[in-house]
Formats: structure tokens, sequence, C-alpha cells
């Protein structure tokens, strides 16, 4: 395995990124390597909690053959600009031109390369797919079909049951109702016309929010002819595991699906309840192996020659 350092721009933003290619004489097939939400750099990893997930990925895939690009986000790491102004749409921009970026390396197969995402990346993977038919392959973890409000109440629904008991005894002390309070944070974050604002006294990214909003996954689900892989964790908080069964009556072409049980948001196995507690604890290990497996043999078969 080999890892190159490389920059591109996207809106005349310089995004620094990692190509990590095979052993062996290429051009090589390749995959596109999208991360999750919040301030992620290229690996996935967070200041808070490394998760890994687009470094273990590019590791894994690179022992089957295929090179991966995968990149800091805007404001993240290496890369210019800041994360806070940056838009959802700005987010798939980047994303564009980092599959561009990708097709035109000397050391790529540029007929054969997909778009893998994981979280908002699954999203923007989508997105990709729906409006660049050069896409070879799509792979959706922990992926939505619902409207980005639609999820986010999903969401609060699904989290407040699985609170702590002493967290659920204070809100129920003080009549508060978790989908009531965060349904009047979106609210107000709808209301807020700058890039970002100030919600309960934190500074948060409130054109993506809003932009998030109202993002509809379905209509690019669509729109999708390259064959899709979709993952998704039977324990998943933050993505309806029941979107897998929309996502293959939406996508035209080929899809394939897993529920994974007792698998998490993070990719990790979580027994017991599901919870976001554990999340920091549950990155210490690698991701699903089973995850890897599917990911890695599904994309070997699909670019194959």
């Amino acid at each position: 395995m080999r890892d190159i350092d490389i920059t591109f721009t996207s809106a005349g933003v310089r995004l620094a990124a990692t190509l990590t290619l095979p052993d062996g004489e290429g051009p090589f097939p390749a995959a596109l390597l999208i991360p999750g939400s919040g301030p992620v750099n290229r690996d996935s990893d967070h200041r808070r909690i490394p998760l890994g997930v687009t470094r273990q990925l590019a590791e894994a895939l690179a022992a089957a053959g295929i090179a991966s690009l995968r990149y800091d986000k805007r404001g993240v790491g290496a890369s210019a600009g800041d994360f806070l102004a940056a838009g959802l749409s700005d987010n798939m921009a980047d994303a564009a031109a980092a599959f561009a970026a990708l097709r035109e390396r000397p050391e790529i197969d540029s007929a054969r390369v997909a778009v893998a995402g994981h979280s908002e990346g699954a999203l923007i993977a989508t997105n990709l797919a729906a409006h660049d038919p050069s896409a070879a392959a799509v792979v959706l973890l922990s992926g939505a079909t619902k409207v980005g409000i639609e999820t986010l109440r999903w969401q609060a629904e699904r989290i407040a049951p699985t609170l702590p008991a002493f967290v659920r005894a204070i809100l129920r002390l003080t009549r508060t109702d978790l989908v009531t309070k965060a349904t009047k944070n979106h609210e107000r974050i709808r209301r807020t016309t700058t890039d970002v604002a100030r919600i309960g006294g934190v500074r948060v990214n409130a054109r993506w929010t809003r932009e998030f909003f109202d993002y509809d996954p379905a209509a690019d689900l669509a729109r999708i002819k390259a064959p899709v892989l979709a993952i998704t964790g039977e324990k998943d908080l933050q993505v309806d595991p029941g979107d897998l069964a929309r996502m293959a009556e939406l996508v035209p072409g080929p899809v394939q699906t897993h529920l994974i049980p007792d698998l998490s948001h993070i990719l990790r196995r979580q027994p017991g309840p599901p919870s976001l507690r554990s999340y920091k604890r549950d990155a210490r290990e690698p991701i699903d192996a089973e995850v890897r497996d599917l990911v890695t043999g599904w994309l070997r078969k699909e670019l194959s020659a």
C-alpha cells in the first residue's frame, strides 16, 4: 500500500487529500471515500472521537487491489476554508471536485471509479452519483431516504428513550420534551439567514443545517443508474434502518441492501440496548469486519475489468 498526499481545488478552496494505491502496477480501479458529518478529517476522525472509517476502508480496499481517495473537509486538517460557513451544497461540490481529481490521476482507471460515503457522506455520494453518470458503483453506509428535517425528528424520537435514567428524570421534573425542544431549535435555525448562528449559546453551522432540512435523498436515489450497495445497522439511532427497504424501491439500477444485527451508526457492533453514550468506547475497536468485507468484496466484483 502506498499513500500519496495531494491537493485539489473546489470553488477556489484548496482541499488536502490522501491517494492510497495498492501494490502493483496501475491503472487501478478506485473509490472516492466521503466521511460523515461534523468537522472530521480525511480519516473520519473528530478531535473528540477518532472514528477512522474512511482510513480503515482505504486500507481494506488497497489490500483488495482497489485505490482510493479521501480528503479533509473545509477548514479541517490541512484543508483551507471555514467548516462552520460551509453548506451541504458546498460539501457536495467538494465531493464532486474530489471525484474528478481522482478520475484524472494517471494511476487510476477512470472508467472504474466508485463513490462510497458514510452518514452525511452517504447523502453526498447519493447526490454525486445521481448527477454524474461516470460513477461506476455506489456504496451507502448508514444512509437515509427521508428529507433531512424528518430524519432529525426521527433521531430525537429514537434517542430520547436511550438517555440515562437521571437525565430522563430531570427532563420529567422540568417538563421538558426532547422532541419538542429539538423542534423549537430547528425552527430557530430555519429563521436564520447567516452561515453561522448562535443557538443555545453555541455557534452552529446554520446554512448547512437549513440545507440539510430540505435535502431529499429520495429524489436523487431515483436517478442513480449505477449499482448500489447499502448497509445500515439494526441499532442505528441516527438514520432509520427501515430506509433500506425504501432505497431498494427507489434505486432504478441494481441494488443490494444489508441490515446488520447489533451494528450502530458508527459501524461497530453494540450489544445490549442502543446508545450514543458508548460511541467513544466503541470507536476504540475497528469498524465491523462484516461491513468491511461486504464493501471490499462487492466493489472488487463491480469494478472488475
